[in-house]
């Protein structure tokens, strides 16, 4: 029979696993509004500093917040996607999801992302 220790040690290793393995995934779902010159994001999680890279461009377009912690940008030409969405997180750093949000994207529509949070 195991004693208390080794059941609250296995138990301790259990919680660990599960702590690394299971963080938030981010999404990021296109808010009300969106079209082919504007974006609006909501990310699942709180994050700063919200850009953006179009497909083929060299730089990152900053987008503005809103109180509401929706991420808007307002194109005067049509946006080329799929777009990267790069982020201040929390825990210090950039992130950089590549492709986060595909051509095509439409108003309601949710992209999760493979970056755990």
């Amino acid at each position: 029979m195991a004693s208390s220790s080794s059941i609250l040690l296995a138990a301790a290793a259990l919680a660990a696993l599960f702590a690394v393995s299971y963080g938030s995934a981010l999404t990021f779902k296109a808010g009300p509004g969106c079209s082919a010159t504007k974006l609006v994001l909501i990310p699942s999680i709180a994050i700063s500093e919200v850009e953006v890279k179009e497909k083929g461009a060299d730089d990152f377009t900053e987008l503005k917040e809103s109180p509401a912690g929706t991420w808007t940008l307002d194109s005067k030409t049509p946006l080329k996607t799929p777009l990267s969405v790069r982020f201040a997180a929390k825990s210090g750093g950039y992130r950089v999801v590549d492709d986060a949000i595909p051509a095509g994207f439409k108003s309601g529509a949710s992209y999760k992302t493979s970056l755990q949070l």
